[in-house]
């Protein structure tokens, strides 16, 4: 999965957001699933990676409802 950058997600339309966000939630239940079964996770650095991205979105949705 590659890491987005900010400018990346503000030039993203809204629902891009929301369908990226979406997926991402699904990566990270799957990652933190792994690792409640006892499984070692195929990439130790990925559940951090996905909560980044999520803030990320979350945070430039944010931004732009505070502007409207």
């Amino acid at each position: 999965m590659a890491q987005l950058k900010s400018e990346q997600i503000r030039k993203m339309s809204k629902e891009e957001r929301n369908e990226q966000l979406k997926q991402l939630h699904e990566t990270l239940l799957r990652q933190r699933a792994s690792v409640a079964m006892g499984g070692a996770p195929s990439n130790p650095g990925l559940i951090k990676s996905v909560r980044q991205q999520i803030a990320r979105i979350l945070t430039i949705n944010r931004m732009e409802d505070i502007k409207k």
